[in-house]
């Protein structure tokens, strides 16, 4: 059977028949094996046909990570149902929209998140099942139902999910994800990874993130179990990868940087872990995990759009997101549309010689799929420059910069050096308006636990390490930020007032002088 020629249905059902018993995750400890996985998807699936949803149907699936999350999105993928993954920490008008474009048939969700939905759909009636141990009448007696469903499997160009984007500056978009680009995600993370079978994979990311949703044919096409979590817990990462064997971990949206801060520990060189694969690892934050932690950190890049991963970095060089994958390549261009030179920056635009690795389109949203594709090409929003030897150097969003003195501050800059300060935890840059045009600076900084540094000395300690149009005018302190499944900060969420933060040009800290 040929991995990425077999969708995910009919991979679960040929390991089901070979190897009943084995285990395709642990969830939190509990084995979920690959006949239960097989038997209470079946069911599922059976009781949405019953229900009246036919093939192409679209699914709102709330759910936080579990056992019966895997056989919820396995259930959609055999009955030819389009899954629509919402984050467990959407709420009011995010929540709403998604509801809104998405059009669900059907929604399954945990059933704490029943009043959330409730208010969302705003006195439409869509039927639904509630995810809930303890009661009755709920997707876990649908799970428990006959287990009798044979209907030919989709395609691989049938619509797997349509994944809405993280958001973080502004309104979703809803990518289509085939079963193809699925498969080919899976295969991407083996190379990047460099996973073997027997290897074990501890998964904290959710489910309804690409970066979740993408290891599910892993355990089938690599032989590699998934060891999950419901959720990523820095203090006790190292305890959670011990106790499960695991060989590999994922980084992503800072969760290399979290785990640095955490106190030395014997767990430091006793988990076991080999790989830490990912993207978005600074080259200095390379090397002190390497070194701290005895972890290879294998990099990639890559967008949902584009089969999840493009590139990756197999040679070790230190900043690298490496060279693209078998079935892509990479051209970074100008503005004008023409390439670059060696170690420009230039937008990364990716065309593939496998039909159906990029994606069809954003759901109901024609204008946002014309930008993206052009001329069979998927132009990514980001930058990009090469080396010498063909090796790409990723520079963060093209959108995600501040025009600041009559220069392009990338908030990547700004942010990977205050994230250095001894005192801070983590940080987020956003542009606000300038009395004088164009814009200046607001950096959002969470401290360490425990730490007191002032807005006033973080500000001189940045002035001496950023250039002048690089400074950030404006500084906030937070106790927390809201975050992406995929642990990126929501910069959309972040506030753009002048008078609740330190301003270093009047170097004080307006408060109340305006209504909230």
């Amino acid at each position: 059977m040929n991995p990425t020629q077999t969708v995910l249905s009919e991979l679960l059902r040929e390991q089901a028949r070979r190897d009943p018993d084995g285990a395709y995750a642990r969830f939190n400890g509990a084995p979920v094996t690959y006949t239960a996985l097989d038997r209470q998807s079946a069911a599922l699936a059976a009781r949405l046909r019953d229900e009246g949803l036919e093939r192409g149907a679209h699914v709102a699936v709330m759910m936080r990570n579990s056992a019966a999350a895997l056989a919820v999105i396995f259930a959609l993928a055999k009955a030819g149902l389009v899954w629509v993954p919402v984050n467990a920490q959407q709420r009011g008008e995010g929540l709403r929209y998604q509801l809104e474009h998405s059009r669900p048939a059907f929604v399954i969700a945990d059933a704490d998140f029943e009043p959330s939905i409730a208010e969302a759909l705003d006195g439409r009636a869509v039927p639904s099942l509630w995810h809930a141990d303890d009661a009755k009448g709920t997707l876990q007696d649908a799970l428990s139902g006959p287990a009798s469903f044979e209907e030919p499997a989709p395609s691989l160009d049938d619509r797997f999910a349509i994944m809405y984007t993280s958001g973080t500056t502004g309104r979703p978009k809803g990518a289509i994800v085939t079963h193809r680009m699925l498969l080919l995600a899976s295969h991407a993370v083996g190379l990047v990874s460099a996973g073997r079978p027997g290897d074990v994979f501890f998964v904290w990311e959710a489910l309804y993130h690409i970066g979740g949703a993408q290891l599910l044919p892993l355990p089938m096409t690599h032989g590699i179990r998934l060891a999950m979590v419901d959720r990523f817990s820095a203090s006790q990462f190292w305890t959670q990868a011990r106790a499960e064997g695991a060989t590999h971990i994922h980084h992503l949206g800072g969760i290399l940087q979290l785990l640095l801060k955490q106190p030395p520990s014997e767990l430091d060189r006793t988990h076991g872990v080999r790989v830490a694969w990912g993207g978005g690892c600074p080259p200095d934050i390379w090397t002190q995990f390497q070194d701290r932690f005895g972890v290879h950190v294998r990099e990639c890049y890559g967008m949902t759009e584009a089969s999840s991963i493009t590139t990756y970095n197999d040679t070790g060089l230190v900043g690298s997101v490496g060279k693209p994958v078998p079935w892509f390549t990479v051209d970074l261009l100008d503005a004008a549309g023409q390439p670059v030179a060696t170690g420009e920056r230039g937008e990364i635009v990716v065309r593939t010689s496998l039909p159906g690795a990029i994606f069809p389109g954003y759901f109901d949203n024609p204008e946002a799929t014309a930008r993206a594709l052009r001329d069979g090409a998927l132009f990514t929003g980001d930058l990009g420059s090469l080396d010498a030897g063909g090796d790409m150097f990723f520079h963060g969003r093209m959108t995600d910069s501040v025009r600041c003195r009559g220069e392009n501050v990338s908030a990547w800059e700004v942010e990977h050096v205050a994230a250095s300060h001894p005192d801070v935890e983590d940080c987020a840059m956003v542009g606000v308006p300038s009395d004088i045009g164009e814009q200046d600076i607001k950096l959002f900084l969470k401290l360490k636990p425990g730490r007191r540094a002032s807005e006033e000395a973080l500000s001189a300690w940045l002035g001496a390490r950023l250039a002048p149009y690089q400074n950030p005018r404006y500084l906030a302190l937070v106790p927390d930020f809201e975050r992406t499944a995929s642990q990126r900060i929501m910069k959309g969420k972040l506030s753009t007032r002048l008078d609740d933060c330190f301003d270093r040009l009047a170097k004080s800290r307006a408060v109340g002088r305006a209504a909230s």
